[in-house]
């Protein structure tokens, strides 16, 4: 049995995501134990007990006896050892253009996205005093930093997927990966000006295991 500790609202339910695709495909078991958010909009401090990061997703390989966190190396561990007919690995063609997104979308899409998140609350939870001070900092380091950082990654995506239904040939555990990152920028702004994203995360999200994760674990964002 695999257990995946899933956080609402989180990266987590990428695994949850891709757990409901491999129980379509091959009837993986799994069980979920959701956790909440505390005040501070932080992990719960019981999810320490289980990993001393606490963070999650934190997946537990009751076969294995193993307990295992970052994404990315969940996917990756999954899909070597689950995924038995490489329904959802790469072919040895595309293995490249599975594994650049597989870390692309953390390295280099998801950090300017916590930035942006990061200022926005500075702006808005400052002292009322400096409150105007904190939001012409965080302005200033949208413009400088944010911006067109997200604007060079997300128009790489783009012209990646003119004219491909998936990253790769096929889909793969590393569409599961890059959902969080476009989901993330579709919650705060939109994505109207990448048609071929907008059209790829359509195509995610009308996936039957997409509609089980969130009918499991809830939707990413609301």
């Amino acid at each position: 049995m695999l257990t995946l500790h899933h956080l609402n609202h989180s990266r987590s339910f990428r695994i949850l995501w891709l757990l409901c695709e491999l129980n379509a495909l091959y009837g993986t078991p799994f069980e979920v134990i959701t956790h909440t958010r505390n005040k501070s909009h932080l992990a719960p401090d019981d999810m320490k007990v289980i990993h001393p990061m606490g963070k999650a997703p934190i997946l537990v390989d009751n076969n294995q006896n193993k307990t295992l966190i970052e994404s990315g190396f969940i996917i990756e561990y999954l899909l070597k050892y689950y995924d038995t007919d490489k329904k959802l690995s790469p072919n040895d063609n595309y293995w490249e253009d599975y594994t650049f997104w597989l870390h692309f979308s953390e390295s280099s899409m998801m950090p300017p996205l916590v930035m942006r998140l990061v200022m926005s609350k500075v702006a808005t939870k400052s002292p009322f005093l400096i409150r105007p001070i904190a939001k012409a900092i965080a302005d200033k380091i949208e413009n400088l930093m944010i911006k067109d950082n997200i604007a060079q990654s997300f128009s790489l995506l783009n012209t990646h997927l003119a004219n491909k239904e998936w990253l790769t040939d096929k889909f793969t555990g590393a569409d599961i990966q890059t959902y969080f990152a476009v989901k993330a920028l579709q919650s705060r702004g939109g994505i109207g000006q990448w048609a071929n994203v907008q059209k790829w995360l359509n195509q995610c999200e009308a996936r039957p295991a997409y509609l089980q994760a969130v009918k499991k674990g809830g939707a990413l964002f609301t």
